[in-house]
């Protein structure tokens, strides 16, 4: 094994994110805002992916994988102090996406992938388990479909066009998140900088 990168996420750079929303005028409707929150995810789904990535390649093992899954999550989870209501609203959204993020990450590295499925048929039986109020279910279910993305598989993100909105939308966001990170990496750090 090398020696795993110094940091794969930092507190001070989801500080960083938290900081430039608080300065800046967020209105969802407006497409930059949107995107600065959209980035502020894929950031994060950024360094899960490139921490699951070091685990495959052997480069950090299970132990090292999951413990740094752990401290992303409790920085990027924890009570932001907002006083916009709407921003906080912005941010508890972009928080619920990447909780499926986190625990798919955390099933992917310790359990490895799902049985295969189509990632789709993961969130329609999410779907349903949240449409009968079993939320552990329904965001068990989403997150064995992101180990399969973690595995290489594709999120077909129509799939969520024809569902109402909901936490299982929220988390397959995150899941559209973790397929970005997958693909290209570096994508939200070159225009971060």
């Amino acid at each position: 094994m090398s020696a795993p990168p110094e940091e794969f996420y930092s507190e001070e750079r989801w500080q960083n994110w938290l900081d430039r929303i608080r300065d800046e005028d967020i209105d969802p409707e407006n497409e930059d805002s949107a995107r600065l929150l959209l980035n502020l995810q894929d950031d994060v789904a950024i360094a899960v992916a490139k921490i699951v990535t070091a685990y495959d390649d052997e480069d950090i093992d299970e132990e090292t994988a999951l413990s740094e899954l752990t401290d992303i999550r409790e920085t990027v989870l924890g009570e932001v102090d907002f006083e916009d209501e709407e921003k906080a609203m912005l941010i508890d959204g972009v928080q619920t996406s990447l909780l499926c993020v986190f625990y798919a990450a955390e099933e992917y590295v310790a359990h490895g992938p799902a049985e295969e499925a189509p990632v789709e048929e993961y969130i329609r039986e999410a779907e349903k388990a949240e449409s009968a109020e079993d939320l552990d279910s329904a965001l068990g279910l989403v997150a064995a479909g992101g180990t399969r993305i973690f595995a290489g598989d594709e999120l077909d993100i129509s799939v969520m066009e024809e569902m109402e909105y909901g936490l299982v939308t929220e988390w397959a966001n995150g899941l559209d998140s973790i397929q970005s990170a997958m693909s290209d990496p570096e994508l939200v750090e070159e225009d971060d900088e």
